[in-house]
């Protein structure tokens, strides 16, 4: 009796995240695991005050930056990336190990700077490198794993948004890779920690696939809906608002926070700027954007995916 074959399914039918999803049904299950698949990193329970944080990002040539980019600018944006995940979770970063693949030919200077921008960023945010691994590659692919640790009160997810909660960002959006943003950016690290310790943030996500995107991943986790006001979403170089809802690589924090503690916020005096964009609304996980025309308008969350 003749074997059926069965067709194998295409990557591309799938979606990077519906890959995500997919792996992630089978991955083994630990008692110490807090937060696992889903988050801007993974959390692990540490000591009686602090969780552990493990993040990891990939970075390729042709995708994410050029071969003529800066080198030195290329290694600062594979760490920063990470950096940014951690940050979105109110953690401090620890100790990082880089796992590079490098075309052999290449020039050792050029490898050396990009080395130079990756160790300049780690000191810049008190991260040690304390190992990696090299191999040969056609392109150029920089992959950085990451720890952390944030104070167990201090531990913002992408799923505590409620509704009458207010978004915010914490700068303006579109535009990142005509402007080089996307290789000069510094992750919002002291804006996180600020925010943790005085306003405690209900949900909080970095924007690296673009900002409706990236709210849509809160919206699902929280399971709420939202409305934003086009006339309040900051924009970078005079950027569309179809740029700064979908470009990416902006790497700003997308936040929401309770109305107690709007409250406090306009009422503080603080050192950084944080833009009121929106409010969370109900159980639908709708974006509703109010046009400068005040007409309103569904937005779809679906922006850049690798497959």
């Amino acid at each position: 009796m003749p074997v059926s074959k069965r067709k194998s399914r295409l990557l591309s039918s799938l979606g990077e995240f519906g890959l995500i999803n997919t792996l992630a049904r089978n991955l083994p299950v630990s008692g110490e695991v807090f937060v696992g698949v889903g988050d801007d990193a993974a959390v692990v329970k540490g000591d009686s005050k602090k969780y552990m944080l493990f993040t990891t990002d990939m970075i390729a040539e042709d995708v994410h930056f050029k071969r003529g980019d800066s080198p030195v600018f290329i290694g600062q944006k594979a760490m920063s990336c990470n950096i940014s995940d951690v940050a979105a979770m109110g953690g401090v970063p620890k100790f990082a190990v880089i796992s590079i693949g490098l075309p052999k030919t290449l020039s050792v200077e050029y490898v050396k700077k990009i080395y130079q921008g990756l160790e300049k960023r780690a000191r810049e945010f008190g991260v040690v490198i304390v190992g990696g691994d090299t191999i040969k590659s056609d392109k150029i692919i920089i992959n950085v794993a990451l720890t952390g640790e944030v104070e167990k009160e201090s531990l913002v997810r992408r799923s505590g948004a409620k509704k009458g909660d207010w978004i915010f960002v914490t700068g303006p959006l579109g535009k990142s890779f005509g402007s080089a943003h996307h290789l000069s950016f510094k992750p919002r690290l002291k804006e996180s920690r600020y925010l943790v310790k005085h306003f405690q943030p209900s949900a909080m996500i970095d924007i690296s696939d673009g900002l409706a995107p990236d709210l849509g991943h809160i919206l699902e986790a929280s399971q709420v809906g939202a409305r934003l006001k086009e006339g309040k979403i900051p924009r970078r170089n005079q950027a569309s608002l179809k740029e700064a809802l979908y470009d990416g690589e902006d790497f700003e924090l997308l936040f929401t926070l309770s109305p107690k503690n709007v409250d406090k916020l306009l009422r503080t005096r603080t050192p950084f700027s944080f833009y009121h964009i929106g409010e969370i609304t109900g159980k639908n996980g709708k974006i509703i954007l109010l046009d400068k025309n005040l007409q309103v308008r569904e937005i779809h969350p679906k922006g850049f995916e690798h497959f």
